[in-house]
């Protein structure tokens, strides 16, 4: 059965609908993986076009239950891009710094500048899905947020930024095993966090947070992804058709030639 990854905005969604396993078309890892690269390519492509014409800039984010692969997305996904024109941003908790002032202010802060791809591994949305899960601030208040969220990203796109959201969606008994394997193997022992597990007890409730996140945020101007992610040859699949199509349709051009410059003889 077909799968929708990117969620029509008048539509609402329920998470258990939606299969971790889907992988699409494809049931061979090789072929996926040979369109990846492909995309891959050709973002870098684009990305050069984008950075020279400086009219618009591409907003990244990626949302996910712990070990969902957040990381390996940025790796491998991004890996074609010059880094000179993209940024990562890990949004971790707030500093008492940042709790004064208003929850997006730390966000705006590192909004990509025209140009840019800016990627948000975990984003503002934590202040509606880890703020809601574990009762930080009180319910009127981070419902309050989803407006907040939804002008701020209208804002955002209103300056010529393109936004994308994925939320990698795993299943929990692939998060158990990605665990373990971080457990398992030496390379991986500091990837392993014990406070994730505390976090995996509250899965139900991440996954209501989740739901409703989707279905209150999901904008024309700010669209939601739901990636299947169990598989990680199809996750890098599915994000970077998705992104060569986001930067496609800005119909970008290298800026012209400066006048004369067929005369310029450089001895």
């Amino acid at each position: 059965m077909k799968q929708p990854i990117q969620i029509p905005s008048d539509e609402k969604i329920r998470l258990t609908d939606f299969d971790s396993d889907y992988t699409g078309k494809y049931d061979d890892k090789d072929e996926a993986k040979l369109e990846t690269e492909k995309n891959i390519a050709r973002l870098a492509e684009l990305q050069e076009v984008m950075y020279a014409e400086g009219k618009h800039a591409l907003l990244i984010i990626l949302q996910a239950m712990d070990a969902a692969g957040k990381d390996g997305t940025i790796k491998q996904v991004m890996s074609g891009v010059n880094p000179q024109g993209c940024r990562v941003t890990s949004f971790k908790a707030p500093t008492p710094e940042e709790l004064s002032h208003d929850f997006l202010w730390r966000i705006h802060q590192h909004a990509p500048p025209r140009g840019y791809i800016g990627i948000f591994n975990r984003s503002h949305y934590e202040d509606v899905l880890i703020v809601r899960v574990h009762n930080l601030v009180p319910e009127k208040i981070w419902r309050g947020r989803y407006e907040h969220i939804n002008n701020f990203e209208k804002l955002s796109a209103d300056n010529g930024v393109a936004i994308l959201k994925f939320f990698l969606h795993i299943s929990k008994d692939e998060q158990k095993e990605r665990l373990e394997k971080r457990l398992a193997d030496k390379s991986k022992n500091w990837k392993f966090n014990p406070g994730d597990l505390k976090e995996r007890d509250r899965w139900d409730d991440y996954m209501a947070a989740y739901e409703e996140a989707i279905n209150q945020c999901n904008t024309p101007w700010a669209p939601w992804h739901i990636i299947p992610a169990n598989k990680k040859w199809y996750r890098n699949l599915a994000i970077s058709e998705r992104l060569v199509d986001a930067l496609e349709s800005l119909d970008m051009k290298y800026p012209s030639a400066p006048e004369g410059i067929e005369k310029i003889v450089i001895e």
